[in-house]
């Protein structure tokens, strides 16, 4: 069983952003690359991915996840993969909450778009979907509260 549970950010109009970067864009071989590092490194380690080569600490309560390599390195035989060469660079950028829960803000393929202009960009994407998914939080707990008190 995975340490931690990873969870989308969901807007207010109720689009997952990261979830349908995943689903719609990336290739079916990314997808699966990509889902096959979630599994075994992200919900294991969480934020210690940090320590690692898979992450990045960013401030803030922001870290990134990162895959690189190529599409060999993670896809193994006897499964049939048309280009093992292929280089990859995926970054997704993360929030932990709590102690089990890893939050996916924001997400994309470096290696397509590796200025740091679009890095910057993703990042600061990324802080202000924390940003209003904190928001949301504090006012669900308000809520909460104020339906317990008499």
């Amino acid at each position: 069983m995975a340490r931690y549970t990873i969870t989308f950010f969901r807007d207010q109009g109720g689009d997952e952003p990261v979830y349908r970067w995943l689903t719609e864009e990336l290739s079916p071989v990314l997808r699966r690359i990509l889902g096959f590092a979630m599994n075994e490194v992200l919900q294991e380690e969480g934020v210690d991915v940090c320590g690692t080569e898979y992450g990045r600490q960013l401030g803030d309560g922001l870290f990134e996840f990162r895959i690189r390599g190529t599409v060999g390195d993670f896809i193994k035989k006897p499964v049939p993969v048309p280009n093992p060469d292929e280089k990859l660079l995926l970054r997704i950028f993360c929030h932990a909450h709590g102690d089990k829960v890893i939050l996916l803000l924001a997400g994309y393929d470096k290696l397509a778009n590796p200025s740091k202009s679009r890095q910057d960009t993703e990042i600061e994407l990324a802080r202000m979907r924390l940003r209003a998914w904190k928001l949301g939080q504090k006012r669900a707990a308000k809520a909460v509260s104020r339906r317990r008190s008499p």
